[in-house]
């Protein structure tokens, strides 16, 4: 069995198909799951897809930037 690997927020952008401050602001303010290593945001993209299927990056009336 191998270990899903850390990827970075570039990764995860590219994955998603959305730009790397939309990671970062969904990270702060959505909860989108990432986990500190030093200075940088890793991320396990199981963790991300299941994040996405269970609405987290669904719009909401206000837009991205407004808290719910």
């Amino acid at each position: 069995m191998t270990a899903e690997p850390w990827v970075s927020v570039d990764q995860v952008a590219q994955h998603l198909g959305v730009a790397r401050d939309t990671v970062y602001r969904w990270r702060a303010h959505r909860g989108l799951p990432a986990h500190r290593v030093g200075r940088l945001w890793k991320f396990k993209l199981s963790e991300v897809d299941d994040w996405v299927c269970a609405g987290g990056a669904d719009d909401g009336v206000g837009g991205v930037d407004e808290p719910k």
